[in-house]
């Protein structure tokens, strides 16, 4: 069973002609947690991030479905 949820593929071009696309529209649960993250924590790389991300989906039996997105922020704050 396939379980990605359907999105909408209509895209939009603002009044200016620059072409937005449909997923800048709409930030991935992901990509809002790693902003947040380098708000948070200047000093470390993208890379250093998602690093710290991914310990916490290991230490969480290899997923992190089922976490609220505050605690995989503050699981990964400890890590960094």
């Amino acid at each position: 069973e396939n379980s990605l949820q359907k999105t909408s593929t209509c895209s939009s071009v603002k009044s200016s002609g620059i072409f937005v696309s449909p997923y800048a529209l709409n930030l991935s649960s992901f990509t809002k947690l790693i902003r947040r993250l380098q708000v948070k924590h200047p000093g470390f790389s993208r890379s250093d991030i998602v690093g710290a991300v991914q310990e916490v989906r290991k230490m969480n039996k290899g997923v992190l479905s089922g976490l609220a997105i505050s605690s995989i922020e503050e699981k990964a704050s400890a890590i960094l």
